[in-house]
């Protein structure tokens, strides 16, 4: 690890036209060893934290090899590390997971897996961090010519931090990348916003910022970003809302008295100037009503869209198709709160073609095979598959043991091997492993739920319609001698002119029945055959109410830059806000088709 150590030195110290190249050949090198590599890693992520507590009960005894390693470490989940990582938020500051000092607490978004989590960082994971995010634009820059010539319109926000009771930070990831000297030394160049608004505790005057910022340099926009796409839609639903204030503040020169926070207005007045002919341009774009294209039409020359596209996400892609002018979106990271993964090296590719190569050095990785995931704690150790080992076509749950000391810890993802980038795999993001929703023996897993909102929102093109957003939950109360079923929780949006979206009753029924025809065998069966599953209902929510979801999470404590819709709710004043929006309800007319096998 002291050869990564000197090439992230190099690096980050090397001059502007050298450090593409100098990157570029450091993920060469980092995947042509991948196996070494990874033995360097757990030797010295053993090595740093021989003596913390869990790995002496563990009974490593201090080896740093990985045949004792797979004998004497067991794989768990986060719910098992749990006791250990709170006496740590409680002010523990014994090596309990990590020899290393821990900097701060990593909040997660509590979308994916259902609750937030808190997660340990250690000195030395923002270096680990900084690195790979150095390696993303000489990526693109071989796809993407002239990138260094324009900037970047990026919507990020970084929440204020908490203190746990011993004083550590507590933070979402993105905002502890937000708040180093790094990024803001990057941002000043790169960005059209400026950190203030980044940094900004208002979400609205932040977005207010972000816009202004980027509608004034609209013809430097190269680039268009969020760390989600499902946040990409929240600026365009912002415009929507607000133009003709934006619009007026540019006419004018100056921030309106709404936006209070005295650092953001100080640091827009270095880039608003007064500029009639901006205004009434946003002026007459905005109020035709017709929002195909803005994005392009704004800002013309946007070369791509820079967001994770991947897993929950690609439910995104026909909008931001239908916002982007048919922009090309790139899907460059794969990341969680517990670890940096991998890299996309062919940015540009299709969406549903998106797979990343896991960088070797960033933890030490290995791999439970699906049908393996079932099995008895003491079988799944046996199971494993180191990351050299995986093999093409095999689905995967992913499990990692980082520098922070989360040892053989099921991140929940399952990833399917694509293929190499010389000897390092690269994996395509399947699902979230768990079950997303279960009325009997059937279990619908989150890919298998969002492709069948895909297969039933094509009976909504012919209408001018699609599905915004969506969501889920499994109703199990017996009502009237009607079993338990599926309620999915659809907003519409017209695709062809601005207005309420509005489809026929019979329609959204026929969706429903078509949403059921893509479910698994089981579910239909169940359904069918044994009667145990009601029709499938889809409950049609009014316009903003996945925002006001959001803004519920947000406010809650989850960081508005990770934030992901989740794609089955559980808890009651959720469903409670999704019920209260509800503006019409629609069940399958029919039973889905089965037959014995």
């Amino acid at each position: 690890m002291a050869a990564t150590t000197q090439v992230c030195a190099a690096i980050r110290s090397s001059p502007a036209k050298e450090t593409d190249a100098e990157k570029l050949r450091f993920i060469e090198e980092v995947t042509a060893n991948v196996d070494a590599v990874q033995e360097r890693v757990l030797a010295e992520i053993l090595g740093s934290n021989a003596e913390t507590e869990y790995l002496m009960k563990c009974g490593l005894a201090g080896a740093t090899d990985r045949a004792a390693f797979r004998a004497k470490v067991p794989v768990v989940t986060y719910e098992e590390l749990e006791p250990y990582i709170q006496r740590i938020v409680d002010g523990d500051s014994s090596p309990i997971l990590s020899g290393h000092p821990v900097s701060d607490i990593l909040r997660s978004s509590g979308t994916s897996g259902g609750k937030q989590k808190l997660i340990p960082a250690v000195e030395g994971d923002l270096g680990r961090r900084l690195l790979l995010y150095s390696l993303l634009m000489p990526i693109m820059n071989q796809y993407v010519p002239g990138l260094d010539k324009g900037k970047g319109l990026y919507f990020l926000f970084a929440r204020s931090d908490t203190k746990t009771i011993g004083g550590l930070p507590v933070r979402g990831s993105l905002t502890s990348y937000y708040k180093s000297e790094d990024f803001a030394g990057y941002a000043r160049h790169a960005y059209t916003s400026p950190m203030a608004a980044i940094l900004c505790g208002d979400t609205f005057q932040g977005m207010y910022a972000h816009l202004v910022c980027g509608l004034c340099q609209r013809h430097d926009v190269q680039r268009i970003g969020t760390p989600y796409a499902s946040g990409l839609l929240t600026p365009i639903r912002f415009l929507q809302h607000n133009w003709e204030q934006l619009a007026a503040d540019i006419e004018a020169g100056e921030l309106n008295p709404g936006v209070t926070d005295p650092s953001v207005r100080e640091a827009v007045a270095g880039i608003l100037r007064p500029d009639p002919e901006l205004a009434q341009f946003v002026r007459d774009e905005c109020s035709k009503g017709d929002w195909a294209g803005i994005i392009t039409r704004i800002w013309p020359n946007t070369k791509y869209l820079d967001t994770v596209i991947t897993g929950s996400m690609a439910q995104y892609v026909p909008i931001l198709n239908h916002y982007g002018g048919g922009l090309p979106v790139a899907s460059l990271l794969y990341s969680s709160s517990e670890c940096r993964f991998g890299l996309n090296l062919r940015p540009m590719c299709d969406p549903s073609e998106v797979s990343y190569t896991i960088m070797p050095n960033m933890g030490y990785f290995e791999f439970l095979p699906v049908e393996a995931t079932a099995m008895a704690a003491s079988r799944q150790r046996q199971q494993l598959v180191e990351l050299a080992g995986v093999e093409v076509g095999r689905e995967y749950e992913l499990v990692i043991t980082t520098f922070a000391g989360l040892n053989r810890y099921r991140v929940g993802d399952v990833l399917r091997v694509a293929g190499f980038h010389n000897a390092a795999p690269q994996f395509r993001f399947v699902r979230r492993g768990s079950a997303l929703l279960s009325i009997d023996v059937d279990k619908t897993e989150e890919g298998k739920l969002q492709r069948a909102v895909g297969r039933a929102s094509a009976l909504l093109r012919p209408h001018g319609a699609a599905v915004l957003d969506f969501t889920s939950r499994a109703c199990v109360v017996v009502v009237d001698g009607v079993p338990g079923h599926y309620v999915v929780y659809w907003e519409l949006m017209m695709v062809t002119k601005e207005e309420e979206a509005a489809v026929e009753k019979e329609t959204l029924d026929r969706c429903c029945l078509e949403m059921e025809e893509a479910l698994s065998a089981a579910y239909r069966m169940m359904r069918v055959a044994a009667g145990a599953i009601g029709p499938l209902e889809i409950r049609v929510v009014r316009p903003g109410t996945f925002q006001e979801l959001m803004d519920d999470a947000v406010a809650r404590g989850a960081p508005i830059g990770q934030y992901k819709v989740p794609r089955c709710v559980t808890h009651p004043p959720i469903i409670e806000l999704l019920d209260s929006r509800v503006v019409s309800s629609h069940f399958s007319p029919s039973l889905p088709h089965w037959a014995p096998a």
